[in-house]
C-alpha cells in the first residue's frame, strides 16, 4: 500500500521527493551535531572529575627538610685527607649547616643558614702568603673597607654595597691563621659575623701557634 506523501504546513502540498531527502539529511546532522555536543560535555565532566580526585587525593604538604650536616666528622675526614687541620666552628644551635667541603685541595668551607640570609666560613689552606689576592678572588674583587677586632683578633673587614654585592654577598671578614686565611663572608651582617668569627677564635689562635 502507498505511502501518503507528507503535506508541509508552511508548503500546503506534499514533499517532494528532493524536499523529503534534505529533511532527513537536515535531521541527521542536527542529531550529529547534539551527540557531539553531549559527547564533548562529558569528556570535560570525566577530567575535571580527574583533575578533582588527584588534587583532593593525593598528600600534599612541603618536602622534609634534609638532616643538617656533620660538620665535624666531616673536618675529620677532609683533615685526614690533606694532612691539615680544617675549622669546625662553634656556631648557635639554631644555625643549620647546609654544606661542609673540601674544594679542591686549597680551600675548606662550611656553609650555615641563620635565621636570614647565609654565611660562609672559608679556609684557604695555606694562602697566607697571597691572602690578600685569595680573599679578593673569593669575593668578586673587593677590597677591605676597615677593620674590626673580635675576641682579641683582628680583622679585615668588608662592607660590599648593595649596587655591588657579588653572590648577593654584602658582608665579610678575613684574616691569617698561621698558614691559612680564614674568610668569613655572606649575605650576613657584622654582629652575626662576629658570632661565627668568634666560634672559630681559639682554632685560629691555634693555626697561628703550630707555625711560631
Amino acid at each position: 500500500m502507498a505511502t501518503t506523501p507528507r503535506v508541509v504546513a508552511e508548503l500546503g502540498r506534499p514533499e517532494t521527493p528532493q524536499e523529503t531527502a534534505d529533511r532527513k539529511a537536515a535531521s541527521s546532522q542536527a542529531y550529529r551535531q547534539s551527540k557531539t555536543f553531549r559527547n564533548l560535555v562529558t569528556a570535560l565532566l570525566v577530567t575535571v572529575a580527574i583533575v578533582a580526585v588527584v588534587y583532593f587525593g593525593v598528600p600534599r604538604g612541603s618536602l622534609p627538610e634534609p638532616e643538617p650536616v656533620d660538620v665535624a666528622a666531616a673536618a675529620e675526614s677532609a683533615s685526614a685527607s690533606i694532612g691539615h687541620p680544617v675549622l669546625v666552628p662553634t656556631v648557635p644551635d639554631s644555625w643549620r649547616a647546609n654544606s661542609a667541603r673540601l674544594e679542591g685541595s686549597s680551600m675548606w668551607r662550611v656553609v650555615y643558614a641563620p635565621k636570614t640570609g647565609y654565611i660562609r666560613i672559608a679556609q684557604g689552606i695555606g694562602q697566607s702568603a697571597d691572602g690578600d689576592a685569595w680573599t679578593s678572588r673569593v669575593l668578586g674583587g673587593f677590597a677591605p673597607t676597615g677593620t674590626v677586632n673580635i675576641d682579641g683578633i683582628e680583622w679585615d673587614e668588608y662592607t660590599i654595597a648593595s649596587s655591588a654585592r657579588y653572590d648577593t654577598v654584602s658582608y665579610a671578614i678575613s684574616t691569617d691563621a698561621g698558614s691559612d686565611v680564614v674568610l668569613i663572608y655572606g649575605a650576613t651582617d657584622a654582629d652575626t659575623a662576629a658570632t661565627a668569627a668568634e666560634g672559630v677564635a681559639d682554632q685560629i689562635r691555634d693555626l697561628r701557634e703550630e707555625t711560631r
